[in-house]
């Protein structure tokens, strides 16, 4: 595996000894930088969500924001449970979660699934949805951790073939709904756990450009959907002639950002998230409204706490006590990072719209414990590094 994991030298398991490391009690090394990141991320998260639902245009739906509350606090308790197990023990459930989530790709494109907009990606169970590719990239990152931390050793072209097998089941199922978004972000987790899982270069070649040449055939095939291709064609040709009704929901973006300049218009008070010009500004371009309304400083403050936490999850890979907390903690990175830039990207045209949800703050139910459930994770290895 790529040494990015300090060295366990007798000077720090002496030194954690005499802080009275004791490996019963993993809370004593709990990163609570990190946890009150979280915690500030997910109370502006919830702020916006109210600002953006508010009306007046749309009927105040204050639900938005009473169940955002609730997922967050839900949240907490998830991200608790995953920080007080073992996430050793994580790794003998990853066959059972992986296969899981696939039965549950699988059966999501059926009768059963509840289609939005042309995605079929839902369960509907009463008042809330359940989005089984949330789940799914959690699976994989747990399940590509174990597998390259069992081969120990320099991974060769049949131990790559599992690991690419078990990245392209999951993203294929996917594909299906389509939501090109999330199997963009398995890519993401895919590419960094082969980087680290220490997959040879020529070998890493070899999926770069097999990867590229796919992009190009899918780019000029029909399995992308008409609204899809739209988006691409919007961002490519940003400003275009025959591109306004296409490109709406990106000027809308843009005039909500610049419009909130250094300070904000102030809380509740941006006229573009009053007036509802923005669509799907409580999930996809939930940065909008911060930008709106927060302005330049507001935003440059959410950005920072997400800069920390990016900070902290790679601090912990390094001081993972093994290869498989490492690998964890690498696939949440390249999870979080993809998709805070691609979210906060596409709001000012400098990556395309492609549904990518801001963690912690966008509104979703399965997103947002999705995202706990994997913060849990890394707060789970870095209070065991001792242990």
């Amino acid at each position: 595996m790529v040494g990015i994991t300090a060295p366990r030298s007798g000077l720090a398991r002496h030194t954690a000894s005499r802080l009275g490391a004791n490996p019963a009690s993993p809370w004593r090394h709990l990163d609570l930088v990190l946890v009150g990141c979280i915690g500030a991320i997910s109370a502006i998260g919830t702020l916006m969500v109210y600002s953006a639902t508010r009306g007046p245009v749309e009927p105040f739906d204050s639900s938005f924001a009473k169940r955002q509350a609730l997922f967050v606090l839900i949240g907490f308790c998830v991200l608790l449970a995953a920080a007080g197990i073992d996430y050793r023990r994580f790794r003998d459930f990853a066959p059972v979660l992986y296969g899981g989530c696939c039965l549950l790709l699988a059966l999501v494109v059926s009768p059963m699934g509840s289609e939005r907009k042309g995605t079929q990606a839902w369960f509907q169970l009463g008042p809330f949805q359940l989005q089984p590719s949330e789940i799914t990239k959690l699976a994989v990152i747990i399940g590509l951790a174990a597998l390259a931390s069992h081969f120990r050793e320099e991974i060769d072209a049949r131990r790559l073939g599992a690991l690419l097998v078990l990245v392209a089941v999951p993203l294929g199922l996917i594909m299906l709904q389509p939501d090109l978004g999330t199997a963009l972000v398995l890519v993401a987790v895919g590419a960094g756990g082969l980087v680290v899982g220490g997959v040879q270069v020529k070998h890493l070649v070899a999926i770069a450009a097999v990867g590229l040449l796919f992009t190009g055939f899918v780019l000029n095939s029909d399995m992308l959907e008409d609204y899809q291709r739209d988006r691409l064609t919007v961002f490519l040709n940003q400003g275009g002639e025959g591109q306004r009704d296409e490109a709406y929901n990106l000027e809308q973006s843009k005039i909500a950002i610049g419009a909130g300049g250094t300070f904000g218009r102030g809380l509740f008070e941006g006229s573009q998230t009053r007036l509802d010009n923005v669509p799907e500004q409580h999930t996809d371009f939930i940065f909008t409204a911060v930008g709106e309304e927060l302005g330049f400083v507001g935003a440059a403050t959410l950005l920072a706490l997400f800069a920390i936490v990016i900070w902290r999850v790679w601090r912990t890979a390094q001081l993972a006590r093994d290869d498989f907390g490492t690998l964890v903690c690498v696939g949440v990175l390249c999870m979080l990072l993809f998709q805070i830039f691609e979210n906060v990207g596409m709001t000012m045209g400098i990556m395309p719209i492609t549904g990518i949800p801001l963690p912690l703050v966008s509104y979703g139910g399965s997103s947002t414990l999705a995202t706990f459930a994997a913060l849990g994770l890394v707060l789970n290895v870095h209070a065991r590094r001792f242990s």
